[in-house]
């Protein structure tokens, strides 16, 4: 389970690299979704598949209806590309920032961290997450209100950088 872990965590440093490199919005959504995909993945291995699986919904069923408006908006004849020449500089160039600071904390973690929930379930009764749904529904309401508040506005915020200075949604793309 180690090793998942270890997989899931460094697919999501990779496609966040992706996302930071890659001028083209389509595969700067691509980066996004591998993104999601594996913070999901991590918080199911460290005892949130709730949380995971809410995140998932609404961050892969409601903001990539933005992000597809968006890149049909943004549409460009020749995207860079993922294997071209300034894009392949920048990811050398972010990895290498993260290697080192990777070797300045290097000495400061501990392998016992990276213990998953599910190696721990004799000594527990219920799942890691159960509190926290129940939480999260009762005292954390207002944050679910003002989490679908600033989901609202972003969408809003999307729609007016990409209307540009012509109709908007109604020009010809």
């Amino acid at each position: 389970m180690t090793y998942l872990m270890c997989m899931f965590l460094l697919g999501l440093v990779l496609g966040l690299v992706v996302v930071a490199s890659n001028p083209s919005p389509y595969f700067a959504a691509l980066g996004l979704v591998v993104v999601a995909g594996m913070g999901c993945g991590v918080l199911v291995g460290h005892g949130g598949p709730f949380l995971s699986l809410v995140l998932f919904l609404i961050y892969l069923g409601g903001m990539l209806v933005v992000f597809a408006y968006f890149i049909a908006l943004a549409a460009e004849p020749y995207p860079e590309t993922l294997g071209s020449w300034p894009v392949m500089m920048q990811m050398v160039g972010y990895v290498g920032v993260l290697l080192v600071a990777c070797s300045f904390f290097w000495g400061g973690w501990y392998e016992g961290s990276w213990v998953v929930v599910d190696e721990l379930a004799c000594y527990s009764l219920f799942r890691g997450d159960m509190g926290g749904v129940a939480l999260m529904y009762s005292l954390g309401g207002w944050m679910l209100v003002i989490s679908a508040w600033v989901l609202l506005l972003t969408l809003f915020v999307v729609l007016e950088l990409t209307r540009g200075l012509s109709r908007g949604a109604l020009r010809a793309v």
